[in-house]
């Protein structure tokens, strides 16, 4: 499956966020967005997963238009920043609703085994995250979306979720950003650079220093 998104011009209080984007992302490979903060990258995922309103855009799935928002087709799952559980739900509760095995998280997250009937409110920030990540990632759906992914998260499960990234890639097209950039060039297959409202294909790492994404040297 070969998704695309175009054309796409979004404006907050008359003011041009982005205009000149153009995203290619494909079944098989990770495509990352990265970019300062603020540069527009939440908007981004949001208006291709359909929860934000653009202007203009253009989504075509193996070159056909698509014209429903992608959250109405169920082909997409979307990881927002902010917690989308409720907190009073148990685990146990949590996984059924989701239809996952809980035993299957647990062998890749065995510090979280004990939790099974804890609430969500009852975990870290990072142990949260987790959760949240592992359910849209092992969703059936052809289309990932990821919105900081690694934040919060203890660097011994970091290596973890990139596993499992790896992993359900093989089905799946995965499209995601995160701040902490060297675990998205580890991950990714291909890079967007958001910048003054544009996408820029990145083909070396090194344009990225170039367009002052990272400074001289970071690489």
């Amino acid at each position: 499956m070969i998704f695309e998104l175009d054309n796409v011009e979004l404006y907050f209080k008359n003011k041009r966020i982005l205009n000149g984007i153009y995203l290619k992302a494909e079944t098989g490979k990770v495509t990352a967005i990265l970019g300062s903060n603020g540069c527009g990258k939440s908007s981004l995922l949001n208006i291709a997963f359909g929860n934000l309103k653009p202007k203009y855009k253009l989504i075509r799935i193996d070159n056909k238009p698509i014209l429903k928002p992608l959250y109405a087709t169920g082909i997409a799952k979307y990881l927002p920043q902010y917690n989308f559980i409720p907190s009073s739900f148990k685990l146990s509760f949590i996984f059924k609703l989701y239809k996952m095995e809980w035993q299957l998280f647990s062998e890749n997250f065995e510090s979280l085994a004990s939790y099974k009937n804890s609430k969500f409110k009852n975990l870290s920030g990072g142990e949260r995250r987790i959760i949240e990540t592992y359910i849209i990632l092992k969703a059936k759906c052809d289309i990932v979306f990821l919105d900081e992914p690694f934040s919060h998260i203890a660097p011994l499960y970091i290596e973890t979720v990139k596993k499992l990234i790896t992993e359900e890639k093989k089905n799946k097209i995965i499209i995601i950003t995160d701040h902490m950039y060297q675990h998205i060039i580890d991950t990714s297959d291909t890079i967007y650079l958001l910048k003054n409202g544009a996408t820029k294909k990145i083909n070396a790492l090194t344009e990225l220093e170039d367009y002052k994404y990272l400074s001289e040297g970071s690489l």
